[in-house]
């Protein structure tokens, strides 16, 4: 008869040095505790200039919305009160070509206003940056603030001449600037106004760009986050498109007021202080003014926003790839 082993001697007969092997529930609580520990996370200093040059792209897709939004703005007696309708006038009175008005500006802006700001956030995210700790939420809307309001003093040249090249067409003749192209507005703006005409409505300007960079980028980077690490989306580009639109709509939101007023100013010829502009525009439309153009603004913001992170990532993607760096555990 063949002798039974208990338990005990069933263990005790095993090979020296053998593994023991874990109870299902101990292989359980080990594989969940891999997946929560902290992994070390390889940090990467991109280059500077990344987000110009995918910011620039992107303003090629986008310019003619954001033609649309500043001549729902700057709208005048009968010019059409909507999106479509204002589409449809440029194009009737213009031509095709007539979207582009003021693209030479619109690319100059991105390379200054935005290289600034893209670059000094990123600088300023990799030095606080540490292997086991991003930035919490409301450091990152600091230093995208910070970089923002910079990149609005280095691009308010440009976005001056961007905001007057396209709105030229929809003056009358007399009134026209007819700047042929960026460098041409910048000439005959120093010419005719000097210096200081450089610098219209750079308090406004800058408080905006502070706002939508805290929008767009902080936001951008923490909806990421978030994703990768609560749901089961990865690092991809669904997660990619669903940051930037969700960013889109906070910077959409929140530079609403500040854009209209900003567009008034650079649009002006003479002299007009921000507090009698505003009492001028509240007595004239409510408080409506706030949001004035909010749906062409987002509509422009959207896909603006969508497209430069798109084009940020492939950067990214491209330099990891040439450098021979690994997809995988990078913050």
């Amino acid at each position: 008869m063949e002798a039974v082993k208990t338990p005990h001697q069933s263990s005790q007969s095993q090979a020296p040095g053998a593994a023991i092997p874990k109870p299902p529930a101990i292989m359980e609580k080990t594989k969940v505790a891999k997946q929560h520990a902290p992994q070390n996370k390889q940090t990467i200093h991109y280059p500077f200039w990344f987000g110009g040059s995918a910011s620039s792209m992107a303003a090629c897709v986008t310019h003619p919305l954001d033609l649309v939004k500043v001549r729902l703005q700057t709208r005048t007696g009968d010019m059409p009160k909507s999106m479509s309708g204002t589409f449809v006038h440029i194009v009737k009175n213009n031509g095709a070509r007539g979207l582009y008005n003021g693209l030479s500006a619109s690319l100059l802006r991105q390379l200054t206003y935005s290289t600034t700001r893209f670059g000094i956030y990123e600088e300023l995210k990799g030095r606080f940056t540490t292997e086991n700790k991003a930035p919490s939420f409301g450091l990152l809307v600091a230093m995208a603030s910070a970089s923002g309001f910079v990149g609005g003093f280095a691009g308010n040249p440009a976005d001056v001449l961007n905001v007057r090249m396209q709105q030229d067409a929809a003056l009358p003749p007399s009134q026209r600037r007819n700047y042929t192209h960026a460098l041409d507005g910048l000439v005959k703006m120093t010419k005719q106004e000097g210096f200081s005409s450089w610098y219209r409505g750079i308090w406004p300007n800058s408080i905006r760009a502070a706002a939508m960079t805290a929008g767009q980028l902080a936001s951008y980077d923490m909806c990421k986050r978030l994703l990768i690490r609560m749901t089961p989306m990865e690092d991809n580009l669904a997660t990619h498109f669903t940051s930037s639109f969700m960013a889109g709509v906070a910077a959409a939101t929140i530079t609403s007021p500040i854009d209209v007023i900003k567009t008034r100013v650079m649009s002006a010829s003479g002299k007009s202080s921000i507090p009698k502009l505003l009492g001028e525009i509240y007595a004239a439309e409510g408080l409506r003014w706030m949001f004035k153009g909010w749906v062409p603004s987002f509509l422009r913001l959207g896909p603006q926003t969508i497209a430069t992170f798109l084009f940020l990532e492939s950067h990214r993607r491209l330099y990891r790839k040439m450098n021979g760096i690994e997809d995988k555990k990078l913050e």
